[in-house]
This record gives C-alpha cells, sequence and structure tokens, in this order.
C-alpha cells in the first residue's frame, strides 16, 4: 500500500473518532436527568456516612472543617 492509502486510513479513523466524540457527547448533554437527581446538593445527612474521596461534594465538606 502506497503512504497515500495509510494516510486516508488514519485520517479516516480520527474522523471516526472525532464523531464518535461528538455524537456520544451531544446525546450526554440532551440525556435528561434521573427522577430525583435534579437538585442534589451536600448535606450533612447525605454525606455523613459516605467516604468517597473523588467525590466533589467530599472535598468541599473536607475543606469546611
Amino acid at each position: 500500500m502506497s503512504q497515500t492509502g495509510y494516510i486516508i486510513i488514519a485520517v479516516s479513523i480520527l474522523l471516526a473518532l472525532l464523531v464518535t466524540f461528538i455524537v456520544s457527547f451531544v446525546l450526554y448533554r440532551r440525556t435528561p436527568v434521573p427522577k430525583g437527581c435534579e437538585d442534589i446538593k451536600a448535606s450533612e445527612e447525605k454525606c455523613s456516612g459516605c467516604s468517597h474521596v473523588e467525590c466533589h461534594f467530599y472535598q468541599d465538606k473536607e475543606e469546611n472543617k
């Protein structure tokens, strides 16, 4: 296969990945919020027993101590 063929294959793969990313991002943004999760806020009641370090509520809770 010539160098042009490899370039066409590489560009096609990159375009396919880009299109997949854009489509999945748009679909993600259009997905409605699940029932019961519309207005989630950190509270002592919800977060008192949780120790999930990556949770941004947990990080906010630790900073406010």
